[in-house]
């Protein structure tokens, strides 16, 4: 559903794209991470014919985003940082004016407007001036309006800037529903739990190049290494010496629980556990050690400023 090959964007002698490369499959949502100017807006306004790229190629929804881009802006639904609402309308009057635009047929616009605006906790809102709504009320009147139309693909920056919690779970779990009915998102997010929770892939960018892209699960693996799990016990150790099955790494003791890096979980974990309990060591519990994607992502723009210093 969205395909770049080589996407590059040049500002006169400004290179702020570089060979950007994605691959997003229908129902898969992509985050792409990047610290501010790192080129994920610029990448995004091209993948919605917004922009035309200084070089390679683009598809949206199978359509080229140069050539055919009206056919582009119709299959796509934009949350952008500026929302660009008008403060003289109500949600409602907004709405249908957009719902017109995106050509959604007469007798369906009303029905659709009223049942997003419930489903965003909106609708005793909607006869109110935009103008008088808070910033959280802002931002999801501006998500409704991107899912308007039904579009097969969404692009959608910082969805759950200036939300309370509430309203913040309420867009995620509207993202989870648009995704399980088969559209293709591509999320761009400085809150990395939110990624954390969202991603089926990650492409992190940097300078405009991307640096990594892959699986949630490979990202961390490739940036953080082997999965690590922890013994905790209901003993102190007492001076336990290991001998432990080849694989397994001890990468940290204290009184009373064990850290061990694993390379292949499946098969070396029941291993080592029978090794614990032939020590007669008391295992309360015995669990991975949760990896974050902040720690992951912290790793990754490190790792490429080291790089480009060399």
């Amino acid at each position: 559903m969205i395909i770049a090959e080589g996407l590059t964007k040049y500002f006169d002698n400004f290179l702020a794209v570089d060979q950007v490369s994605l691959n997003v499959q229908p129902g898969q949502v992509l985050v792409l991470l990047g610290q501010n100017g790192a080129g994920k807006t610029t990448t995004v306004r091209m993948l919605t014919s917004i922009l035309v790229p200084s070089g390679g190629k683009a598809w949206v929804a199978g359509f080229d985003v140069v050539r055919e881009a009206a056919h582009v802006r119709a299959s796509v639904g934009v949350l952008t940082e500026h929302h660009g609402l008008y403060a003289r309308m109500n949600a409602e009057e907004y709405l249908e004016f957009f719902a017109s635009l995106y050509g959604v047929r007469a007798s369906t616009i009303r029905p659709r407007i009223r049942e997003l605006l419930e489903r965003f906790g909106l609708a005793e809102a909607g006869k109110k001036r935009l103008g008088e709504y808070s910033k959280g009320m802002r931002q999801k009147l501006a998500l409704v309006r991107a899912i308007l139309h039904d579009p097969p693909v969404l692009l959608l920056d910082e969805p759950t800037s200036a939300m309370d919690p509430e309203s913040s779970r309420l867009v995620r779990d509207s993202i989870k529903d648009l995704r399980s009915a088969g559209r293709t998102i591509m999320l761009c997010t400085h809150n990395l739990f939110e990624a954390e929770e969202l991603a089926d892939k990650v492409a992190i960018i940097r300078l405009g190049r991307i640096i990594m892209n892959d699986t949630l699960e490979n990202v961390k693996q490739q940036l953080l290494g082997p999965l690590e799990y922890e013994a905790e016990l209901g003993a102190p150790l007492d001076g336990w010496v290991p001998n432990l099955p080849a694989g397994i790494e001890l990468r940290g003791q204290g009184e009373s629980w064990l850290r061990f890096r694993i390379a292949d979980p499946q098969s070396q974990n029941p291993l080592l556990i029978r090794c614990l309990l032939d020590d007669h060591l008391p295992v309360v519990s015995f669990h991975e050690v949760p990896r974050s994607l902040e720690k992951a992502f912290l790793h990754a723009i490190g790792s490429a400023g080291e790089g480009e210093d060399a």
